[in-house]
């Protein structure tokens, strides 16, 4: 394929890259491009990476130990000190960016944002520790521009469980939804706001697939009956997500393709293609996109970074893909579910 598709990615962690990087000029080192990671400016017109969901991710403040699938659970008050400072640096991005960068409230911002050779970024929360259960925090960020989140990481928070990193594992592990991750569902609702069903574990997706007006959204998981990670989605789960008219973003952690769940760059196309390929089986072709987690996980290395994604692309053309699927795949897909959500 010569020419480049445009993509819209399901998640990025480019935001957490730059807050951890430490120092000053975020924005000098995103719009002009630095060494190292997965996702600046450059390499994503570079890749035909138009925009996505750039997540905010509160960073563990202690790792896991040998004996934890995941980190414990995050004080409030640390998780709100990261997510409002990541927060601040995609805002610093779109303001010196000089109309490079633009942060998308609606799906119509999006297709004009791409229209106009704009990266297009939707404001995602991964893990909400931050906001309170009073949701107070909620509407200010929504206002700033909040248009997605994922109720939790792979740790509980005071609205629910994740799945551990666990592999071999069904993502049937603990509990579900807490009272007040119901009325957040509910309030996602009323405000525009996707749920991301990601990391969520059985219990909390079962919660919200009661009680949601919206589309089944995971923004970036694969196929467990390929890799049994509890990251994964079990066949019930992708059926529920096409009854409601749903899609999944592929994840392009190795660890989440491999059938042996190991977290190994040297991953093969192929085995992303077959995950695909399952996708569309299971979800029909207006169900499934793209979720690369880059800039936040271990990356099949012949994608390298966002400039290996027309070789994706190119591989589903040579399984037979046509061109009006593969720009399903690559962005349509992803604006239909958003203007069912987010408006």
């Amino acid at each position: 394929m010569t020419e480049l598709i445009p993509v819209f990615d399901g998640h990025n962690d480019v935001l957490l890259r730059l807050y951890q990087s430490g120092g000053v000029n975020f924005e000098k080192r995103f719009i002009e491009g630095w060494p190292g990671g997965h996702l600046d400016l450059p390499r994503a017109r570079q890749g035909g990476f138009a925009g996505g969901m750039f997540a905010i991710f509160p960073p563990p403040v202690e790792k896991p130990g040998a004996d934890q699938d995941a980190p414990p659970s995050l004080a409030r008050e640390a998780a709100l000190s990261s997510t409002l400072a990541m927060a601040s640096i995609l805002l610093r991005l779109e303001r010196s960016s000089e109309g490079a960068l633009a942060v998308c409230r609606s799906a119509g911002e999006i297709r004009a944002a791409m229209e106009r050779g704009a990266l297009a970024a939707v404001f995602h929360v991964e893990g909400v520790e931050a906001i309170d259960t009073d949701l107070a925090l909620l509407d200010v960020l929504h206002a700033a521009g909040l248009r997605s989140l994922g109720i939790v990481w792979s740790r509980p928070n005071a609205f629910g469980h994740g799945v551990p990193f666990r592999f071999p594992s069904t993502p049937d592990i603990g509990p579900g939804l807490t009272d007040a991750g119901k009325a957040l569902v509910r309030a996602c609702n009323r405000l525009g706001i996707l749920v991301d069903l990601s990391h969520l574990n059985e219990a909390g997706f079962r919660d919200v697939a009661a009680i949601t007006e919206a589309p089944l959204v995971a923004t970036h998981s694969n196929i467990h009956a390929i890799c049994e990670h509890s990251r994964n989605l079990t066949a019930w789960q992708l059926g529920a997500i096409r009854e409601s008219g749903g899609m999944v973003g592929l994840n392009f952690a190795a660890g989440f393709l491999r059938p042996d769940g190991r977290m190994n760059a040297d991953t093969g196309l192929d085995v992303m293609v077959r995950h695909l390929d399952a996708m569309l089986e299971a979800l029909g072709e207006d169900g499934v996109g793209l979720g690369s987690d880059f800039d936040g996980a271990v990356i099949p290395s012949v994608i390298g970074d966002v400039t290996g994604l027309p070789r994706l692309l190119g591989a589903l053309a040579d399984r037979g893909y046509g061109r009006e699927l593969i720009e399903k795949i690559a962005w349509r897909n992803w604006l239909r579910v958003l203007e069912l959500t987010i408006g």
